[in-house]
């Protein structure tokens, strides 16, 4: 039991103390005066508001002050809710952002700005809670009520996350110019014009006293298990939703004020935990306190970045900076052991028919071939879809998209089968792992902080961040044998990393953010024909190596001292395969920016299917990807005509719905 020799009290004493520190050096460094100029300008604001005339003062009490009490309000509240819903569900890596609740809550303003902003001031807090509450349930629906304490409900917050993600990109896209002042607010910003804000937000988390007066009882008694609960005298399920309802309206309306802020609300009651709090008072006031010293301290870093840079860096991008691998670190030491199980998935046929692989290559073809023939008129209303022969500029125009499509989905669904056989894992895939992730994040790191073109060096830089990443799941990853839980926190710590990082350039307002959002939606439009060309040749000579290599794979699979006992170098194939997943997944992120859900998605179709053996999943999933994403390539081109949804986007819908489809029937097949 850590830290079991210090008593109660002096966890108290030092939570202050520690929380004193912070919130006064947050105050020397920020504030423009010193601590008895401070002093003076509070006692002159509190005897005569109207007499303030000097400069700094005004600075002071409007601007730097209001922060830091938002800093304490908002902090707070996470760290509060955190632990509540950790409590709540027994489970260590539940939060307001795992469980998706903070996507649903932007998902539900980006509807508010686009189509009803007239109703934004009055009701955004109501749309953003209407948002969570029903991703929560839709999280609960797809994981089970059985299954809050294990890794399914981490899994499904995650696919509903990216799901909700694409949905509110789609939107801002095609209705930029209504989605601008969402830039700032996504960035998690904790900068104030005054004390409307804070006025506006106490009321509102005045209900959070609730919490300490009914729920220390509720959650001890939940320890003892449902049944336990309920034999001494608790309606189970009324109090386990009414809780977490409150607790969502103080995230909702704690997001409608500053933003989505990563991590805090995560990593405050692990921290709460480690420390030695044990009872589950003791655990929620720890909770807000750790949660109010985090976000002050990690506006302090945003503060003192911000002097070395020439943007001022929001303090939601600070705190996912420093999160993603507190997250990690924290937390791969206490997974349990429903969390090392997977997922169950459909066994599909026993055997691959012999007609399939020509069948899927003819229906490529004949894919390729509509796609180029059959357009949408513009100037036609009653029939606007006609069959033309392009002409030599719609060629032009076409051919370097179907071709980057074909390219990109058949890289990323075989290196989601290389994934999947090497860490004997059905949920590994370039996105979910994070690998993908990893070639994006290099990209707009470097594009934000380094300033080069994401487009001139985006081979190189791509490559690097996924092999990171990789080399990363295979140091932390090795101590739990490549379990789901620690494999899929890597994903979720660098999603969020790299959401930060995009709110961030986002929130600059420049015209270099919509050519970076419309990168990040996964666009084939502004491939060039010399960048479809490497690409294809990239991609053919890694499908030519993993072909190649089929036997090595297939070895692997069977168990790496069965692979070694029939003569093969085990970490030198091991190696060279991860190296052909991070080639693939970093050519293909750097052409066209990153797709989710192929390298799950076509992998298992293939399965299903029947190819069992590893060529067979290879040339399989290989077509099915590339069919995808030609599919997806066309419809967003033109459902929405003359506007278009990038084929990222759809795919990631597409995806989204299949894996939570896949969650649903893996969590029935148990009962």
């Amino acid at each position: 039991m850590p830290n079991s020799f210090i008593t109660t009290p002096i966890r108290y004493l030092l939570a202050f103390i520690s929380l004193f520190l912070v919130v006064w050096m947050s105050f020397q460094w920020n504030a423009t005066l010193s601590l008895p100029q401070q002093i003076d300008a509070i006692l002159q604001v509190i005897a005569n508001p109207s007499s303030l005339d000097d400069f700094d003062k005004i600075i002071f009490i409007e601007s730097q002050l209001p922060r830091l009490v938002m800093a304490i309000l908002i902090g707070g509240m996470l760290g509060l809710v955190g632990s509540l819903m950790q409590q709540l569900t027994q489970n260590s890596l539940v939060s307001p952002m795992t469980l998706g609740t903070a996507s649903g809550a932007w998902l539900a303003l980006v509807v508010m700005n686009v189509w009803f902003a007239d109703y934004v001031a009055d009701y955004a807090s109501i749309a953003a809670l209407f948002g969570a509450l029903i991703t929560f349930a839709l999280v609960v629906a797809i994981a089970g009520v059985n299954n809050l304490s294990g890794l399914p409900i981490v899994l499904s917050g995650m696919a509903v996350n990216i799901f909700l993600g694409a949905v509110a990109t789609a939107i801002i896209l095609l209705n930029d110019q209504y989605a601008k002042n969402l830039f700032i607010w996504g960035a998690g910003d904790l900068a104030q014009n005054g004390w409307d804000q804070v006025q506006w937000l106490l009321p509102k988390l005045s209900v959070s006293l609730l919490i300490f007066v009914f729920a220390p009882r509720i959650l001890a008694l939940l320890r003892l298990g449902n049944v336990g609960a309920a034999a001494r005298g608790l309606n189970v399920i009324p109090a386990f939703f009414g809780l977490f309802a409150l607790g969502l309206w103080l995230v909702a309306s704690s997001i409608t004020t500053v933003g989505v802020i990563s991590f805090i609300g995560l990593l405050a009651p692990n921290m709460a935990r480690h420390l030695g709090a044990r009872t589950p008072r003791d655990e929620l006031f720890f909770s807000l306190l750790l949660g109010v010293t985090l976000l002050v301290g990690t506006d302090l870093l945003a503060s003192i970045i911000s002097q070395y840079t020439t943007d001022i860096v929001p303090s939601g991008t600070a705190a996912a900076l420093i999160g993603a691998p507190a997250l990690i670190w924290f937390t791969r030491r206490t997974m349990s052991s429903q969390d090392q199980l997977s997922i169950s998935l459909p066994k599909g046929k026993s055997i691959l028919p012999i007609w399939l692989i020509p069948s899927l290559g003819f229906g490529l073809i004949v894919v390729l071939f509509l796609v180029v023939i059959v357009t949408k008129d513009s100037t036609q209303t009653l029939h606007p879809w006609t069959v033309l022969i392009p002409s030599e500029f719609s060629w032009e125009l076409k051919w370097p998209r179907l071709l980057t499509a074909l390219s990109a989905g058949s890289g990323l669904a075989v290196a989601g089968v290389l994934l999947q056989r090497l860490i004997y894992n059905p949920l590994a895939s370039p996105d979910i792992l994070g690998i993908s992730a990893g070639a994006t994040f290099a990209l707009i790191g470097g594009s934000v902080f380094l300033g080069f073109n994401i487009f001139e060096a985006a081979p190189l830089v791509a490559f690097c961040g996924s092999l990171t990443v990789l080399v990363l799941l295979l140091i932390l990853g090795k101590r739990h044998g490549y379990a789901p839980s620690m494999l899929i926190l890597t994903g979720i710590a660098l999603t969020a990393l790299i959401d930060a990082l995009v709110q961030f350039s986002l929130a600059k307002g420049n015209e270099d953010s919509y050519i970076l959002l419309n990168w990040l939606a996964g666009s084939t439009y502004r491939v060039s024909a010399q960048s479809a060309l490497i690409l294809f040749v990239c991609i053919v000579l890694l499908l030519m190596f993993a072909l190649l290599t089929h036997r090595w794979l297939t070895l692997i699979s069977a168990g790496r001292l069965f692979a070694q006992a029939r003569g093969l170098s085990v970490t030198k194939s091991f190696i060279a395969l991860l190296i052909c997943v991070a080639l693939l997944c970093g050519a293909v992120t750097a052409t066209m920016g990153p797709v989710a859900f192929i390298g799950l998605l076509a992998p298992h179709m293939a399965v299903i299917l029947g190819a069992k053996k590893a060529k067979e999943q290879i040339i399989v999933a290989a077509l099915i990807g590339a069919l995808l994403m030609i599919i997806a390539d066309w419809f967003g081109q033109h459902i929405l005509f003359p506007s278009q949804i990038a084929a990222g986007t759809l795919v990631s819908v597409i995806g989204g719905l299949y894996f939570i489809g896949l969650l649903i029937k893996g969590q029935r097949s148990k009962y």
